[in-house]
């Protein structure tokens, strides 16, 4: 049978829990802390939690959170509490759990949450990378305000920005929990009564207009024409801007004008580098749950190091970085030396980064300030002061150029 952890502070309810479940036929661990559901989750990997929200050290909803965000969350959770209220359980849905017990918790009730969450398909599967629970730089907390606002609109949505960016994962927290979404292989090519019928209710996502053809784009103004119907809404990314996709990619000007609808800019990952640590180790943490890699780890030079990188190809580039430290590190820590091996093996040799000479004066010097200095953070680390000595700049002077410029300020002390 199953594998289930009981996490909760009261013995009795631990003691009554392991013996209704192992009567069951189930091997019950037990946990009285989230110190201990830590523990027993890392080593024995359960095919279900109990979890309790009051704990004296970490509260189960914090303890959830916290799986979500560094990708342990791949068994089914299901929460308990005796003082449970509407809110607290839409949270905990929202962020992962399965179902939600009220104390003093039905026999039959239980078994059948137990039996229905063992059932669950999603459960046998590490979840896929998502940014609900990211946002440490403003630039991304305020584009996830901004998505959370336009969850309460169903016109077509135009997320704008660069290639690589995997806009999938910005569209997808337009979706309410539970809601289908539903990415558009081919730009709405495939057959569209099944692509709008599984799309019901929720989002479809169209991953990049600027390569649609003709026959892809009047396949998406049939599907415009019916989302409304299906209670769909239609959520769409493009490298370049609306004028551009109509001179440059022959887009229909009406359709065009009726996707961007409304815009909204996405930023690119150099604008979020705050951000870069948690998801390097959030990617990290999805290919150890997925037995893709033995189990690994980044040290904090070498997380500091993955930050202050330029990242020109965004997020699909830092998952890639990710992927082959993963497989190619040979220590279970992976530290700087690693990182500045495989972003080596990446640089193009004796490449020199490209300045528009056609540009005003004003734009080119600011081009070329933003690759000299992204040059001497990524070399130095993020070492404030070593970048400071090798500029020539005071380092007051040097914090307000790095901030004007929209670059990540580095470590402020060094040893």
């Amino acid at each position: 049978m199953a594998q289930i952890l009981v996490v909760d502070d009261e013995v009795g309810i631990r003691e009554l829990l392991s013996e209704i479940l192992a009567d069951e036929g189930h091997q019950v661990l037990l946990a009285e802390n989230a110190g201990g559901a830590r523990r027993l989750r890392e080593a024995q990997r359960p095919d279900l939690v109990l979890l309790d929200i009051w704990m004296p050290d970490t509260d189960g909803i914090t303890l959830l959170k916290e799986w979500a965000a560094s990708g342990q969350l791949t068994m089914p959770v299901v929460m308990m509490s005796g003082h449970g209220t509407i809110e607290t359980a839409v949270e905990a849905t929202r962020i992962g759990a399965l179902d939600f017990l009220e104390k003093p918790i039905a026999l039959q009730r239980l078994l059948a949450t137990v039996k229905r969450a063992l059932r669950n398909p999603e459960a046998a599967s590490p979840p896929p990378l998502a940014l609900t629970a990211l946002g440490r730089s403003t630039a991304l907390a305020e584009t996830k305000k901004r998505l959370a606002q336009l969850t309460q609109s169903s016109a077509p949505l135009l997320l704008r920005g660069e290639r690589g960016m995997r806009p999938e994962l910005f569209a997808r927290l337009l979706a309410a929990p539970g809601a289908p979404f539903v990415a558009a292989g081919g730009g709405a090519g495939e057959a569209l009564s099944d692509l709008l019928a599984r799309a019901a209710g929720g989002i479809l996502f169209v991953p990049d207009l600027s390569r649609l053809d003709r026959a892809e784009q009047r396949n998406l103004e049939f599907v415009l024409a019916r989302a409304e119907k299906h209670k769909t809404r239609v959520v769409t990314f493009s490298p370049v801007d609306a004028r551009t996709l109509c001179e440059k990619h022959e887009f229909d000007t009406e359709l065009a004008s009726r996707l961007a609808e409304l815009t909204l800019r996405l930023p690119p990952l150099r604008e979020f580098a705050e951000d870069v640590p948690d998801l390097a180790s959030l990617m990290l943490a999805l290919l150890v749950e997925a037995r893709a890699c033995p189990p690994r780890r980044l040290a904090v030079a070498a997380l500091n190091a993955l930050r202050h990188h330029a990242w020109h190809g965004n997020l699909m580039e830092l998952e890639s970085v990710v992927k082959d430290l993963a497989l190619t590190s040979l220590d279970e820590e992976i530290g700087i030396g690693e990182v500045e091996r495989v972003l080596a093996g990446r640089q193009p040799q004796s490449a020199l980064p490209e300045v528009a000479f056609d540009r005003p004066y004003r734009e080119a010097r600011e081009a070329f300030e933003r690759i000299y200095f992204e040059h001497l953070l990524a070399r130095e680390h993020g070492s404030m002061s070593r970048v400071a000595e090798r500029s020539g700049l005071e380092r007051t002077h040097l914090y307000r150029k790095l901030k004007a410029l929209g670059l990540p300020v580095g470590r402020r002390e060094e040893s």
